[in-house]
């Protein structure tokens, strides 16, 4: 009975220290999960403050921002870090932008610089990515518009018949060398992606380049953009067969040789796309749209039987 009755007793005296230490260790959970739940918070605040000051400086320097206004705030979460490779990379899976920090302010790591201060290739490559982010954003849409669905639909079906089985630049300066691929699924939606991308980067830098130089205060003015000068550019782009996309392959022995594949100029952007992308991504004028078509039709020398597809551009 004495040793029951000392067994006893010291569970009594460690019972309190214990419901003190379970107590003591819920609170710290508690604490944490609170501040996880705050940090989350603040991210995303974060990156609502940055999209809604980046679309807003866009639109004071009249740079297209119809696509940018269809993603949520919160959808892209932004980072800053020292990039070798690329002066931006974006990652859909975790719906996150990387930036190098020299895009930054005062290359601090924490904010993008002003647009304004940024340089006409900053906004190519800025662009780029955020094009990525927006197809992204279309594929994670679980009620999509009509709008957004014939979109993707187009999208979807320029991936199957003109991407997946494709010509390529294995030397880069020797456009006329030219290999045939059969495109993975994951390839052939890069290389459109991609394409597509390099495009409307090339849309800004020129709308930029077409500008007077060192008038960047006009373009809040609202001063219309020079169509034909653009459209000029156009056409030697075309000529150059300049808007060409890539793809990184999936075969890790090709990749070590290449880390990017091009595609040979016969791939290069269709009209039927490029036309879909200034009417739905940067919401081209008609006119513009127009005189777009008149120098595709004029220059455009792809074969019937290459690089084509019979679907229409969606509407």
């Amino acid at each position: 009975m004495r040793r029951v009755h000392v067994h006893s007793g010291w569970f009594e005296a460690v019972l309190p220290a214990m419901a003190a230490g379970l107590l003591l260790g819920l609170l710290l959970g508690l604490l944490v999960f609170g501040q996880a739940r705050a940090g989350t918070s603040s991210s995303a605040s974060d990156s609502s403050r940055f999209w809604g000051t980046l679309v807003a400086e866009a639109k004071a320097l009249h740079l297209p921002t119809r696509f940018l206004e269809q993603i949520p705030s919160q959808f892209v979460a932004f980072e800053f870090e020292d990039l070798h490779a690329f002066a931006a990379e974006y990652h859909p899976a975790e719906h996150r932008m990387v930036l190098d920090r020299s895009l930054s302010l005062n290359a601090a790591g924490r904010t993008l610089r002003p647009l304004a201060r940024l340089t006409h290739k900053e906004l190519e490559t800025l662009y780029h990515e955020l094009f990525h982010a927006y197809m992204d954003f279309l594929e994670q849409e679980r009620a999509p518009s009509a709008v957004h669905a014939s979109f993707m639909a187009f999208a979807r079906e320029q991936q199957r018949c003109r991407y997946q089985q494709v010509l390529i630049t294995p030397v880069l300066q020797k456009k006329d060398l030219k290999e045939e691929r059969f495109l993975s699924e994951t390839e052939s939606w890069e290389a459109l992606n991609e394409t597509w991308a390099v495009f409307v980067g090339w849309a800004i830098w020129t709308q930029l380049e077409v500008e007077k130089r060192g008038a960047r205060e006009l373009r809040s003015s609202g001063r219309a953009l020079n169509v034909p000068a653009w459209t000029a550019r156009l056409s030697q782009a075309e000529q150059d067969a300049s808007l060409s996309g890539y793809y990184e392959p999936e075969d890790p022995g090709e990749k070590a040789l290449a880390r990017k594949r091009f595609l040979a100029p016969d791939f290069r952007l269709s009209a039927p796309e490029l036309l879909l992308l200034m009417r739905e991504v940067l919401g081209s004028s008609a006119d513009m749209i127009r005189q777009a078509d008149q120098v595709l039709k004029r220059t455009r020398a792809v074969p019937a039987s290459r690089g084509a597809c019979d679907t229409p551009a969606a509407s």
